[in-house]
Parts: C-alpha cells; sequence; structure tokens
C-alpha cells in the first residue's frame, strides 16, 4: 500500500522529504506537528523501559545518529516549504538531538515563538543520574502572514481557577504537564504522543478545515487527533507494516468525533471587542483613565471600570495606554516609538 485517500485526509507510505516534495504544494499547510525518529537507537528503546512490547509494532525506522543533522535539515527545510506565511510548526524533540533540529531550524526563516518543556510521568530509569522526563516542543512559525492562535479556544481569559489563578494563563504557560499513554493490550507504535497534548496544540494553532500535516505519521496520532477536530490531515509514514496497520484505525474515522468532549471556554465578549480604536476613543480612554486615576483609584481598579464603559478587554486598554504614553499616574510621556 503506498497511499490512502479520503475525503478528511491523505496518507502516504513514503519517506517525507521525497514524499512532500512530490505531494504537497508550497505555502499550502496550515498547521505542522510532528515527532521526528530519535537518532538513538530508537528501535531498542524498550530496553530502558519496563514494558511489554507485544503489542508494539515492529519495523520502528531509526535514523544513523551520525546523519541527524543532514537529516534535520532536509525534512524541516521541506516543512518550511509546504507551510503557509503565517503557518505554524510544533517539533517534538529529546534533548540528546536536540542540537540538530535547533541548528537545522536556524538555517530556515522560520521564527521562533516558544520553547515548550512537556513534562511526562514515568520517565526513563536511571540509578547514577537524574531521570529524564521531559521533552522539548520547539513551536515556530514562517512568517509573512497572520499567525492562527485561538486564545480562548480552551479557557476564556476572566476564567479563574480555584486559587483565583487565571485558567487562561495556566494553560498557555510553556511547561506542559501531561501524562503519557500506554496502552496496555492495545497495538501501538513505539512511542506515540498523547491525545491531550495534540488536541491542545491543534486547538490553539489551527481552525476547523486547516490542513494539518505529520511528516512522520508513525502511530497516526497526530492525523487521528486532527481529524477528531474536524481538520483535514496530511502526512507520511515510512514503514509499510506501520502504514498498513495503523492506515486501518482511519477507515470508520468520523470528522470532528472529538469536537463534543471539548471544554467549553467561558468567554465574555465585549461590545468594541477587536474594533480599531479611532481617535476619539483615545481621547476618551484618555480622560476617563485621567479622572479615575486623580480620583484614588489605582491602575487596576481604573481599567476595570474602564473595560466595563468602552467595551473593551483589559489587554487592549493596557497596549492603548503604553501606546499613547499614558503612565500609571495619568500623566502621559512619551508615546512607544515602533520598532
Amino acid at each position: 500500500m503506498e497511499s490512502f485517500i479520503t475525503p478528511c485526509g491523505k496518507f502516504y507510505n513514503e519517506d517525507c522529504i521525497s514524499g512532500a516534495k512530490k505531494h504537497i504544494e508550497s505555502n499550502s499547510v496550515d498547521l505542522i506537528v510532528t515527532d521526528p525518529p530519535y537518532g538513538i537507537n530508537g528501535d531498542k528503546l524498550h530496553l530502558h523501559y519496563n514494558r511489554n512490547e507485544d503489542f508494539v509494532v515492529e519495523g520502528y525506522v531509526e535514523i544513523p545518529e551520525s546523519e541527524c543533522g543532514e537529516f534535520s535539515l532536509k525534512w524541516i527545510k521541506e516543512a518550511e516549504r509546504i507551510l503557509k506565511p503565517g503557518g505554524s510548526i510544533y517539533i517534538v524533540s529529546g534533548y540528546t538531538n536536540l542540537y540538530h533540529i535547533l541548528h537545522a531550524l536556524r538555517q530556515t526563516k522560520l521564527e521562533e515563538i516558544n520553547h515548550i518543556i512537556w513534562k511526562y510521568n514515568f520517565g526513563v530509569y536511571t540509578s547514577k543520574k537524574y531521570v529524564s522526563s521531559h521533552y522539548h516542543i520547539l513551536y515556530y512559525e514562517k512568517p509573512g502572514g497572520n499567525r492562527t492562535f485561538n486564545l480562548e479556544s480552551r479557557f476564556g481569559v476572566k476564567e479563574k481557577a480555584p486559587n483565583s489563578g487565571s485558567l487562561n494563563y495556566q494553560d498557555r504557560e510553556d511547561v506542559w504537564i501531561i501524562n503519557r499513554e500506554y496502552k496496555p493490550g492495545r497495538v501501538k507504535n513505539k512511542n506515540e504522543l498523547p491525545v491531550l497534548l495534540l488536541v491542545k496544540m491543534i486547538q490553539y494553532s489551527s481552525d476547523e478545515g486547516d490542513l494539518v500535516c505529520d511528516m512522520f505519521l508513525g502511530g497516526f496520532s497526530t492525523a487521528k487527533v486532527a481529524i477528531g477536530l474536524n481538520r483535514r490531515a496530511i502526512g507520511f509514514e515510512i514503514s509499510p507494516l506501520m502504514f498498513s496497520t495503523k492506515i486501518e484505525e482511519l477507515r470508520d474515522l468520523k470528522p470532528g468525533y472529538l469536537l463534543s468532549a471539548l471544554r467549553i471556554p467561558e468567554i465574555e465578549k465585549k461590545a468594541n471587542q477587536g474594533k480599531k480604536w479611532i481617535d476619539s476613543d483615545k481621547k476618551t480612554l484618555i480622560r476617563r483613565f485621567n479622572q479615575l486615576i486623580s480620583s484614588g483609584k489605582t491602575k487596576k481598579a481604573s481599567i476595570d471600570i474602564l473595560e466595563k464603559e468602552l467595551g473593551r478587554g483589559r489587554w487592549s486598554i493596557e497596549k492603548m495606554l503604553k501606546k499613547l504614553g499614558v503612565q500609571s499616574n495619568g500623566k502621559r510621556g512619551r508615546p512607544k516609538k515602533k520598532k
């Protein structure tokens, strides 16, 4: 089997570098989420874990460590080509060959947005050093377009945690604690990304109908979650055995099957949210902010009131005050110049 094509996905049993050149047009992919080969004898990883490998599909294709640098540059260059301007890419990597990934990224025009740490449970057991229990997730964008980042796709900015902290803020911190999935008794790839991790990246960085690509399909987890969130999927898996085994799981998938299980964020809509600030709005903002500060209100209390009066979000008000050079005491300073 060389390909499997459905209305919601296109999947190829090919090397991702030559396959992408053949099957994917330049500037056509909205989001890439991928977990490349380890380059550390990944086909023998079971020797480091106390787990039953009977249900792990054979045929994991590793990249020799000596070839990691050149291989990383080739596939990342191809990822850069197929991404739309403004498109995002998440690359999951261990630390051993992380420098190859970073070096390759620096030879492209892709720009770093975040370097995320994914902390998981049950790391590799060690007795003479600290336990390794995290991966790196490199979040980059292709410049030249408007990058999708759905700020309130999971939590509204006003939603509070039991400790009164912001749920939205906590969810967007760059250290993610998400447990791995072991799937006992189920057929699986050597190392599959958990659904919760994939849902988070795809929710924030794409919209329904967008095209999500995985350069290294493996157990097809990214593709299944993308389809489950009503996105289109495309990707490559070089192992014939893995491809033929996992493709069967896609045949009966219904687009959007994960949507009903998603948490619905509590979003407080503002009357003027997203509207452009005109000169009269700016004058009103300065006048009312000065009045509130002069009456003894703190900056925080003043902005709370202005949110209701102006029908705009807190961040929008703070950003405009800063742009206009209005200080916390109500006095005007020099407006910030654009770099």
